[in-house]
């Protein structure tokens, strides 16, 4: 989900940017936002997949990141839609080293590569 977001923005930021009337650096920070939170916390969603628990800590991220995806659904305008894109960092910062760190610990080694 969290890898997959960013991709499929891309594809419909034209669509946002003229359903929403947001201006060009509006539209950076819509798409901005979420990789730069995501980026800067990821170390500290793995330390806290440690700390708690991967599962917990992943759980908790798919809830963040699913609410956070209800409100950019929802989102009246580009603020909204900004503020909303940065709330999904802390989602995706709990769920991607935590499916990997699972990943690693389930699969054989043999097909971790396959399975990822």
């Amino acid at each position: 989900m969290a890898f997959l977001d960013s991709t499929v923005l891309n594809v419909a930021l034209p669509a946002v940017q003229k359903d929403l009337g947001a201006t060009a650096e509006e539209v950076q920070w819509i798409y901005g936002a979420y990789a730069l939170v995501l980026t800067a916390l990821m170390l500290v969603g793995g330390s806290l997949g440690d700390r708690y628990g991967r599962r917990r800590v992943f759980v908790v991220g798919a809830a963040v990141f699913g609410a956070a995806s209800v409100w950019c659904a929802l989102a009246p305008g580009a603020e909204q839609l900004i503020i909303a894109r940065t709330a999904l960092g802390p989602g995706g910062t709990l769920l991607v080293p935590g499916s990997l760190a699972i990943f690693g610990a389930s699969i054989e080694a043999e097909y971790r590569t396959k399975a990822i």
